[in-house]
């Protein structure tokens, strides 16, 4: 077979078919180039594996490693993929004056992010929809915030989060403003699928100069600090963050955060932030840390625990790449340690703090109306402080995507959502954003700190402790073993369906009778105990395992695998009454039944399992 002046033959019709349009297609040198390459070396395995398989356009849009191949993150693949989404639009808006609302493009400092977003603005240009393209790196909650505030039709943003240096992404928000969820993401794969022909304009930057693209990174930045500065309570500005000298250090992670995160704290009356300069700006080759994850806990804030020590500050505030998350730690003073707070823990600080700036802005107004929001298996904290002060509380599916549809839902029937959270370090304080933000959530945290140290004396652990007193203790342990074989995972998790027999057979308890089991809920099948009928409220899919027990002692413990990595995950948490007070025992016994729980469930020996290494 010929194309693009070379002879080949795979011995596979299939293969040699996807060869010769990538040939055809690609007009990037450098990738071109990798797969030339790889055909003049006949490597038709590594061919077959980059070239059979597409990159799957999922719920939020497309993760991959960058390189050749339509199973990567390219630009050929960006542009079928934008092609593909421009299309949907179109389908879904076909009046020409729903066409002029336009689409929002945003991108990170990793390798080729601006490329990705100018090449998918071509693409919309050539169909005649005007393009809001960001000129500066931004915070990932600059999407979906310029996408609400111009009533786009859509927004993109190029990142891949914290991921490792050589993955990029393309994260879509829909018109509603929060990331997109089914059926949107199958219709949008199927619309790539039937426009994978790059047309000769998706490659022409030229049409950058058109006047239908416009910047809007000025106008918005200026909005989004507004509505933040109106998301803290005046007298919290005045009376504590301007009469404070508390200072936190900072770390973007080599990533877009300090700029917002800047003007952030100069907007409310903060201190100004001591970064860490080695990490202050964006740098795509993430030098200084491993994994540029917050989530990693202390492995990633070496140097700002170390600059921390140097000048006396006493809390750390730290971004992932895209800003979206937000980490934190603070110093023992007694002991000089650093804790650095889960998510849950974060969850349960910052779920309590948004019904304090509620009621500081609306004194005599009811909480009947209020809501705060978690995913599945984040922390119930934050269920515990909404039942004792009289608001209520959701629980959606994993990942924001829910929280901000389940938000725009709860707001369309006249509802407040005060709060939102993951205990992936995932945060939003206010509906602004329907999305985690790591820019507002750290001002929100920081007037805290200053807040507590004016009021109470307290720290963040003083309080945390305290909610603890008040709502209930709530203990967490969340881990993962690695399978790297599909069919075991499986058979693992069918084994636990059909313990006690083939219908409905689930364990009634763990650890010889020791553990009883209250309810389960299992959002594979769409089971759920506690209901009636049996089905489960939350959607359920048959694409991955998650089964939740809840036990009569008041632990909840989740079984899920991962939609990106070869792991079987556990979320674990313990939660206690208001007023027990053997906190010990609580920790002690959960780690007992995860012990059980993983031993007797998921027979990690038999089943080849490998434990996080800790």
């Amino acid at each position: 077979m010929d194309a693009n002046g070379i002879h080949f033959d795979s011995g596979s019709t299939e293969l040699n078919q996807r060869i010769s349009e990538w040939l055809n297609w690609d007009k990037n040198e450098n990738t071109l180039n990798e797969i030339k390459s790889l055909v003049k070396s006949s490597e038709w395995k590594a061919l077959s594996a980059r070239l059979l398989k597409r990159l799957a356009f999922g719920t939020a849009g497309l993760r991959g490693v960058m390189q050749a191949g339509f199973n990567a993150m390219n630009d050929l693949v960006v542009i079928q993929s934008a092609q593909g989404l421009c299309k949907y639009i179109l389908e879904c808006y076909p009046a020409a004056s729903d066409r002029q609302r336009g689409i929002v493009l945003g991108f990170d400092g990793r390798h080729n992010s601006k490329r990705f977003a100018e090449l998918s603005a071509c693409v919309f240009l050539t169909d005649g929809i005007p393009v809001w393209l960001y000129s500066k790196t931004v915070a990932t909650p600059f999407v979906p915030f310029a996408v609400k505030e111009l009533n786009c039709l859509a927004g993109i943003m190029v990142t891949a989060s914290h991921n490792p240096k050589e993955d990029n992404g393309y994260k879509v928000y829909w018109t509603n403003s929060a990331q997109i969820i089914s059926p949107h993401d199958k219709n949008i794969q199927a619309n790539i699928l039937q426009n994978l022909v790059p047309l000769e304009s998706s490659w022409n930057l030229d049409l950058l100069k058109s006047d239908q693209l416009k910047d809007p990174y000025d106008a918005m930045s200026s909005l989004y600090f507004e509505k933040l500065a109106a998301n803290v309570p005046k007298t919290f500005v005045s009376d504590y963050n301007r009469k404070s000298s508390q200072r936190f250090v900072y770390s973007a992670m080599h990533g877009v955060g300090f700029p917002f995160i800047e003007r952030g704290f100069e907007t409310i009356g903060l201190q100004p932030v001591v970064a860490v300069k080695e990490q202050r700006d964006p740098d795509p080759e993430f030098p200084t840390v491993k994994f540029p994850n917050p989530e990693e806990g202390k492995s990633s804030l070496v140097l700002s625990i170390k600059l921390a020590n140097e000048t006396g500050c006493d809390v750390i505030l730290a971004n992932d790449p895209d800003a979206d998350r937000l980490a934190c730690a603070e110093k023992d003073p007694s002991t000089g340690e650093w804790r650095v707070f889960s998510g849950n823990e974060l969850g349960a600080l910052l779920g309590w703090w948004s019904i304090r700036c509620y009621r500081e802005e609306h004194p005599e107004s009811s909480l009947a109306d209020c809501y705060l929001l978690a995913s599945t298996v984040s922390s119930k904290m934050c269920r515990s402080i909404a039942k004792i002060e009289g608001l209520n509380f959701e629980e959606t599916l994993t990942g924001f995507k829910w929280m901000g549809n389940k938000s725009v839902d709860l707001m369309a029937t006249g509802k407040k959502v005060l709060f939102a959270f993951e205990e992936a370090i995932g945060f939003m304080c206010s509906p602004t954003v329907l999305d985690k933000d790591g820019v507002s959530a750290a001002c929100q945290l920081a007037t805290m700190v200053c807040y507590l140290r004016s009021t109470s004396n307290q720290s963040l652990s003083d309080k945390l402790n305290e909610l603890y007193d008040i709502y209930g203790y709530h203990y967490a342990v969340t881990s993962y073993h690695f399978c790297y074989d599909p069919v075991v995972i499986e058979r693992i998790f069918e084994r636990i369906r059909t313990m006690e027999g083939a219908d409905s057979g689930y364990p009634k308890a763990i650890g010889d009778g020791q553990y009883k089991i209250e309810s389960i809920r299992d959002l594979t099948t769409g089971y759920d105990s506690t209901q009636a009928d049996g089905k489960a409220l939350l959607p359920s899919s048959k694409s991955s395992q998650m089964i939740t027990f809840s036990f009569e002692n008041g632990a909840v413990i989740t079984l899920r695998t991962s939609g990106t990595e070869p792991k079987i995950k556990y979320y674990a948490e313990m939660c206690a009454k208001p007023g027990q007070r053997d906190w010990n025992a609580s920790r002690t016994t959960l780690r007992d039944m995860i012990d059980r729980i993983v031993e007797e469930l998921l027979e990690p020996t038999k089943n080849n399992l490998t434990p996080r290494s800790e």
